[in-house]
């Protein structure tokens, strides 16, 4: 069933998610009405539906509100320029899509996914959206394990976004967050039972702190692909 914020248009749907006191920062929402979600849900789905929708076997586009949420905890982090975003589980490239556009000038966003077909129909959809997100390298859509995959960034990647639920907090992730702010949003918790989003925070001295946000439901993140993509 849809939650409340459905729309007939993905602009409707955005201002619904403003109106509930989801988005409440600008840049989160200039970037979902930017985003149509309709250029990554397959066709003859309810796009601006406020629910999850099923985009390939046991693999769901998040609930735009999810989304949202998402973006939210990680607006601060995405502030600073020349940021660096990872979308892990970037199935569609949505999500890829919309951290780029909170991006300053000189950002990155790099979304992992493990399903190569994904990953395939996720650059098309960015490539219908706007081709210049990925002839910029604003945007960069590869094929990996997201439990392991390291972007080999020296500083850091300031935001970290994971679109499946993980039994535990992936240390690889935690291991690449920058310090002085980097921040992950992820849900943890093994499949089928209770699992939290949970922000993770690393600081100017290293350590890290975690928040739990709220109560999710996710699909598992799948660990254990081989010769991923570099």
């Amino acid at each position: 069933m849809a939650w409340r914020c459905s729309g007939a248009t993905n602009a409707e749907l955005v201002t619904n998610l403003t109106r509930a006191g989801i988005i409440t920062n600008n840049a989160v929402a200039q970037a979902m009405r930017a985003t149509d979600r309709a250029l990554y849900c397959p066709k003859g789905t309810d796009a601006y539906e406020d629910r999850p929708q099923m985009i390939s076997d046991e693999v769901t586009i998040s609930a735009p509100h999810m989304h949202a949420y998402a973006l939210e905890a990680l607006a601060v982090a995405l502030s600073r320029p020349g940021s660096v975003a990872l979308d892990v589980g970037s199935g569609s490239g949505y999500l890829t899509a919309c951290l780029a556009r909170m991006l300053p000038h000189g950002g990155r966003a790099y979304g992992v996914e493990c399903d190569k077909a994904l990953v395939s129909w996720s650059r098309e959809n960015v490539q219908r959206d706007d081709p210049a997100l990925l002839a910029s390298n604003r945007v960069s859509l590869v094929h990996g394990d997201g439990w392991h995959h390291d972007l080999g960034l020296g500083d850091g990647i300031d935001a970290i976004h994971v679109g499946a639920a993980a039994a535990r907090v992936p240390e690889n992730l935690v291991r690449q967050l920058r310090p002085g702010g980097g921040t992950m949003v992820i849900p943890v918790g093994p499949a089928g039972q209770h699992q939290d989003l949970v922000q993770v925070v690393k600081h100017a001295n290293g350590t890290v702190t975690q928040t739990r946000l709220m109560g999710v439901s996710y699909v598992p993140l799948v660990e254990g692909t081989t010769n991923p993509e570099q």
